[in-house]
């Protein structure tokens, strides 16, 4: 038996390659120190499972921003509005599609299936593929001449890559499907003629619903790829869920199947007792989470290897993680400051290694040889579950009496839109901002003195004041309507939550990467959540003192707390998701009794939550859009209950969206060009939204023209008593001169809309 893995993660221990990418941006690293410096990282990464004695270790996952984005680029296809002529896209054009330009608007960005990583969509329209330079032959070579590593390289399947891509019509798939078969038969050809003797082909989207169709077209690929480069192994890979058509895929002309048998609800397992596994191919055993935290339970991993065993001979499994380990920070050796009984139960992607190499071990050479590492793990675990922090008794006492929990509004939408009306008496196409205002290098070097003991309580809180007044001096001299305070106190929109409630734990050095350079640090949800104290009213207060404008509180809903959390795992999704909802509900009640009357619970991540099976979606919307209520029903007519939501595809969730019963919602469509206000014309929506009229994702600043088009498509379709202003998510990451500027083009925009449509301020 052989220990694989199917991805490391990109970013380096200290997150080397996000500060070697904006380094290159703000032209402090030449290109040439760039590349360097990125070899150097790939390096790393590679020398780091070898190391850990992985036997298998994949080639070509490493990029330069995003995995998708680098396959559009190797096939060519590169929109026509970045002035692209073919051959070899070079860094300026690569990355002026990830993020803009001034001449042209960056690609569209969304969630990776279920996942908190965002790629690059494809776009398709016009584009004439060719192969641009085979990048897996470059990292195959790199990796056996720098380390002497036979690698795997990983190619993004090509059903999975026209799947996630945008700009055809569903009747020119097939054809589409034909331009891209010979390019990838030419890059496996050349792989094949370097020696490569397997190459992975990622595959995820056979894990989601398909039909007969989409099964008929994956038979085809792999049937003329196989015809096409026969002097290479194929192992497909799928992750994230089960397959459901798992006799047809496995009749598919490959050498191996790498199945997930941690998120697969124990489907996989049966599928294979029920009808066996080829004898002709290799199995790709996914037994160590890919995307959780905790160290695995070792004895019920090799219970599972038994199982298999009984089915498939040890010399053709190879044990691997579930999915990529991009989902998961590198290392937990450095979070030296963690509660021992914590962090012995940590595995990052680095312990994971260990564990899979531990695991073909233990089967090799027999429980013996490990039996010492079993035992320290089943001890670290039942550390763990016998911890106070998973015994708390209020929070045991609120969930017994959940079902008696208020989770709804008193009144009907219309009854508390009146109710606000009164209060507020806000223009129609009320102006305002998502929440987060631009973290500058003097805010965060603020939060690190603070953080570090170098500033007191006192200097930093008045530090913050003074932050939160200038920018409600500017939201003045704007014009806009409603205002936010800035959040200028808030590293992270989950971490800084996670930080004031019981139950979570921060990681010094537990990076993950989200979307290009931009990395998160996801909290530690590890024990019961409990409200214990006012997290948001002192500044929201404050803010509020300065200005006779509404000022919105803004909190982090419970779903997206839950979704970009790593979560325990003795407990379900849905059980945690009631403990943050109660937890918040105690901080929305205490800002509207400060007297705030507009509170934000964003959702951006309610989407990203929905199971890959379209038949599992419903169960999953249920408790999501219960959870997001009992935060919020508990609240007078008179206050308006905002939410927010991005990088989604709202036309799937329309009919929850309504159900969360909030106020007014924002949502993002300026990536998506507008896409998404066509939802509108067959979906009928009677409460306050603002569809996002500008990209905050890049530093391009669009002109009141351009921000006009974007309302007036959305005038079509939206009655303007109901529709707000907006841009797409917080500015947090942008520069103070282009969020100003971008501001005023927003608020000039509003302007001439409410002219043109004879709309006035009252």
């Amino acid at each position: 038996m052989l220990s694989g893995n199917l991805g490391y993660p990109r970013i380096g221990r200290n997150r080397e390659w996000k500060k070697a990418l904006e380094g290159f941006w703000s032209g402090k690293l030449e290109e040439q120190a760039f590349h360097a410096e990125l070899k150097a990282i790939r390096i790393r990464n590679l020398k780091a499972q070898q190391e850990r004695g992985i036997d298998v270790i994949p080639v070509g996952d490493f990029t330069y921003y995003d995995h998708i984005l680098d396959h559009a680029a190797m096939f060519g296809l590169i929109p026509e509005r970045f002035g692209y002529a073919g051959g070899e896209v070079d860094l300026a054009t690569y990355y002026a599609v990830a993020r803009g330009s001034r001449e042209a608007a960056a690609s569209e960005m969304t969630k990776w299936f279920n996942t908190n990583y965002h790629y690059i969509v494809p776009e398709l329209a016009n584009a004439r593929p060719a192969l641009t330079g085979n990048r897996l032959l470059d990292a195959y070579r790199e990796a056996k001449s720098e380390l002497g590593i036979e690698g795997r390289p990983v190619l993004v399947g090509l059903y999975t890559f026209l799947k996630l891509s945008k700009g055809y019509a569903p009747e020119e798939l097939d054809g589409w499907i034909d331009r891209l078969l010979p390019l990838y038969g030419q890059i496996l050809r050349e792989l094949a003629a370097e020696g490569v003797q397997w190459v992975q082909v990622d595959e995820p989207i056979l894990a989601t619903t398909l039909d007969d169709k989409d099964l008929a077209r994956v038979a085809r690929i792999y049937e003329a790829l196989t015809r096409e480069a026969p002097g290479v192994k194929l192992l497909l890979q799928t992750y994230f869920e089960s397959v459901d058509a798992y006799q047809a895929l496995t009749a598919l002309p490959v050498h191996g199947i790498g199945l997930d048998f941690v998120h697969d609800g124990g489907r996989n397992l049966s599928a294979i007792r029920e009808i066996g596994f080829p004898e002709d191919k290799v199995l790709g055993a996914g037994l160590i989470d890919g995307r959780a935290i905790w160290r695995a339970d070792l004895q019920d991993k090799l219970v599972a290897l038994t199982a298999l065993r009984e089915h498939v001979s040890a010399d053709r499994i190879i044990v691997q993680p579930s999915s990529s380990l991009l989902h998961v920070p590198v290392s937990a050796a450095q979070e030296e400051a963690l509660d021992p009984v914590l962090r012995g139960a940590l595995a990052f992607a680095d312990e994971k290694l260990e564990e899979l190499a531990l695991l073909a071990k233990a089967v090799r050479s027999g429980v013996e040889a490990v039996a010492a590492e079993l035992a320290a793990a089943v001890g670290n675990r039942q550390a763990l579950a016998r911890s106070p922090s998973r015994h708390r008794s209020l929070v045991q006492a609120q969930m017994a009496k959940l079902a008696s929990q208020p989770a709804a509004r008193s009144d009907v939408f219309q009854v508390r839109q009146e109710a606000q009306r009164r209060r507020w008496n806000l223009p129609l196409l009320p102006t305002t901002t998502i929440g987060s205002f631009p973290q500058t290098p003097e805010v965060r070097g603020a939060r690190q003195k603070w953080r570090k003991g170098e500033w007191s309580g006192e200097r930093y809180e008045a530090f913050i004041r003074e932050q939160i007044s200038a920018w409600v001096d500017i939201q003045t001299e704007l014009g806009l309507d409603v205002f936010v305070h800035g959040e200028f106190e808030r590293n992270d929109m989950v971490e800084f939550f996670g930080e004031k409630l019981e139950g979570f734990a921060f990681t010094a050095n537990g990076w993950v990467q989200s979307y290009g350079s931009r990395c998160v640090k996801p909290p530690i949800i590890y024990g019961d959540v409990e409200w214990s104290a006012p997290m948001t009213v002192a500044e929201t207060v404050y803010a509020q003192s300065l200005t006779e404008k509404p000022m919105k509180g803004m909190l982090t809903g419970p779903i997206t707390i839950l979704n970009w959390s790593f979560v325990r795992d003795d407990k379900t999704r849905e059980e945690v998701a009631y403990q943050i909802a109660l937890a918040l509900r105690g901080e929305v009640e205490a800002l509207e009794a400060a007297g705030i009357g507009m509170i934000q619970v964003d959702e951006p991540a309610i989407r990203e939550g929905l199971p890959l099976k379209r038949e599992q979606w419903q169960p999953y919307l249920d408790w999501a859009v219960r959870a997001f209520r009992i935060s919020t029903a508990t609240v007078r007519n008179e206050t308006q209950i905002h939410t927010h939501m991005c990088y989604s595809e709202f036309h799937e969730i329309i009919d929850a969206i309504g159900a969360l019963d909030a106020d007014v919602i924002s949502i993002e469509t300026s990536r998506s060009h507008g896409e998404l206000i066509s939802i509108f014309e067959a979906h009928t929506y009677d409460k306050g939204i603002g569809l996002g009229v500008y990209d905050i994702h890049s530093p391009r600043v669009p002109d009141v023209d351009e921000m006009g088009s974007m309302i007036d498509r959305a005038l079509r379709v939206l009655d303007p008593a109901q529709f707000w202003i907006n841009p797409d998510c917080g500015l947090k990451t942008r520069k103070y001169e282009e969020t100003i500027a971008s501001l005023r083009h927003m608020v000039q925009a509003t302007d001439k809309a409410r002219e043109k449509y004879a709309i006035r301020a009252h």
